[in-house]
């Protein structure tokens, strides 16, 4: 063993320190599971199911489409799609060709878009057809020169296809036809079905996944496709009793999101798993879910799970074939845990990590002890350490909070065309995280802060600085500051304070209004407090934290 590290002794049997990888890529698995699991159901989507040999043709017959639209090795394919088959489909295309995809969410604006598809230098782009005007005028704005759109229907089975254009005339657009877009069905039925040889290496670029930065200027994340395998290797590693071809887990997390990206996805596929994706993860949603298909496994964000305990059919169905819950991307309050431990007599194991490690850092032990509160251990061939606040040099000891550092071969190689922050992020092989935790003497870390001032929100990252600047822009208001408050259902909620100029009179609808025209729906402040001033240090600078600080006490005390 190379290392020893105090969580090792905290380790379930059966769990090594370290494991050695095998050097093929998630894009070469899915091959592999094609063959070793021809007729198992890789994925289900509304009914429709997916074997793994289907998958790997509609992956072929998808590859050969893009080769013909003029996408080469190295060329990045802009994803801006929830999760369905065509998005899994997409990916693993991309890939099999050597191509990167570049991973955007849906729910975004077009301004915010505009940053991620000009930075991204994404070619080509594949979208709903409801997002198709916003792609449109997307694409005289970036490098974007083809389009193509996904209809929702697409693979649904009969009659749910037949009738869900008249059901959902919402929620479904037909495509006029017109130049350099092109629909998906129509692509897949055009093209060769022959089978594309995988051009997917080790050590390239696999993946451009955005996060944001201490600025909230939205960053490309390069993970290599060796980034995305090791980390789907070690988690795998974390789980020895589950066996290949033999669970069923729930596709909760957007594929677009580092997570996702790893667990709805990857993780499936790499292990014969069966998932069934869901585009929106609603309770009700949720709920037909386990009932019809009795997974094993129901990942989430607190919010999901705080929806499920609150509905009196999820309480009282049968839930006997669950082995457990996972969670990460957001705090989980501890009386949910406990409400579903009570409730079904398993475990939330938690995860913790970042979209530059690829989202998996730590987690709860399967099949250890479960220590609720916190994250978890340090997972295999994984370091973790707490560095001090100011300098980020002096280690700290156990019970001491300070900056999480993460070091092993899932970090991302750096920011995509940009090595100053790169460097302000990766010191030494250490990722810098800006999460303010504690390990404790038995190697189980708890998050007790961020150094960021990033919002948590129902699993979305939201920068506040963001959402400054959009209040700012408004001719009534003078100052503003955003923070996060707690919430029992989305972990953290957004709250603005606005200063109005004087002689102005806003109300709390009008600023709501003025947030929803120029931010995603999940960005905008629920919650506005109108006040005279905001606090500030001697050189004017808004003190956010201590606004924070305030309103925490105010909580306290209420």
């Amino acid at each position: 063993m190379a290392f020893e590290r105090i969580w090792h002794k905290s380790y379930a049997p059966g769990v090594p320190p370290e494991i050695e990888f095998e050097k093929i890529t998630t894009a070469a698995a899915l091959i592999r599971s094609a063959k070793k699991f021809p007729d198992h159901t890789a994925f289900i989507y509304m009914g429709r199911r997916f074997s793994y040999r289907e998958m790997d043709a509609l992956v072929n017959r998808f590859a050969n489409a893009l080769k013909d639209l003029g996408v080469k090795e190295g060329d990045k394919v802009g994803m801006l799609l929830p999760n369905l088959p065509q998005m899994i489909i997409a990916c693993h295309a991309t890939h099999r060709l050597g191509a990167v995809t570049a991973m955007n969410n849906p729910l975004y604006t077009e301004q915010e878009l505009a940053h991620q598809l000009k930075d991204c230098d994404a070619r080509f782009l594949i979208t709903l057809d409801l997002l198709l005007p916003r792609a449109l005028a997307l694409k005289g704005k970036t490098s974007v020169e083809t389009i193509i759109t996904c209809h929702i229907n697409d693979y649904l089975p009969f009659p749910k296809k037949q009738l869900f254009p008249h059901v959902k005339k919402t929620m479904y657009r037909k495509v006029p036809p017109q130049k350099d877009v092109h629909e998906f069905m129509n692509l897949m039925g055009k093209a060769s079905s022959n089978p594309v040889p995988d051009r997917s290496r080790w050590e390239d670029l696999g993946a451009l996944v955005y996060t944001g930065g201490t600025t909230g200027v939205s960053k490309g994340a390069m993970l290599t496709h060796a980034n995305l395998s090791v980390v789907v290797q070690i988690f795998r590693a974390w789980l020895p009793d589950l066996k290949d071809g033999e669970v069923h887990i729930v596709g909760t997390y957007p594929i677009f999101h580092s997570a996702g990206y790893t667990a709805s996805q990857n993780l499936t596929i790499w292990s014969g798993w069966t998932s069934t994706i869901i585009p929106r993860p609603e309770p009700n949603i949720l709920i037909e879910t386990v009932k019809k298909y009795k997974p094993n496994f129901l990942p989430g964000v607190a919010s999901i799970f705080v929806g499920l305990l609150a509905d009196k059919e999820f309480r009282s169905m049968d839930k006997s074939f669950l082995k457990g819950f996972f969670t990460g991307a957001s705090p989980i309050a501890a009386d949910t845990v406990q409400d579903l431990k009570k409730l079904t007599g398993k475990d939330v194991y938690e995860i913790y990590g970042m979209t530059e490690n690829t989202a998996f850092a730590t987690a709860t032990p399967w099949g250890g002890k479960v220590k609720p509160g916190t994250v978890g251990l340090p997972l295999p061939n994984t370091e973790l350490k707490v560095v001090d606040l100011d300098e980020g040099t002096t280690v700290l000891k156990p019970g001491e909070a300070g900056e999480i550092c993460i070091k092993g071969p899932q970090v991302m190689t750096g920011y995509y065309k940009r090595p100053d922050e790169t460097a302000l992020a990766i010191r030494d092989g250490w990722l810098y995280t800006g999460d303010i935790g504690i390990m404790d003497e038995e190697g189980y870390f708890r998050i007790v802060d961020r150094k960021k001032d990033m919002i948590v929100a129902g699993g979305y990252n939201i920068y506040p600085k963001d959402i400054d600047e959009i209040l700012f822009q408004h001719d009534k208001i003078l100052e503003a500051c955003t923070i996060g408050v707690p919430d029992t259902y989305r972990g953290e909620t957004v709250k603005a304070f606005v200063v109005l100029k004087g002689g102005e009179k806003m109300t709390v609808d009008e600023v709501i209004a003025h947030c929803k025209e120029h931010l995603a729906a999940y960005k905008v402040p629920k919650i506005i407090e109108f006040t005279n001033e905001l606090p500030k240090s001697n050189v004017g600078k808004i003190l956010r934290r201590e606004l924070r600080d305030q309103e925490m006490k105010k909580q306290s005390k209420g």
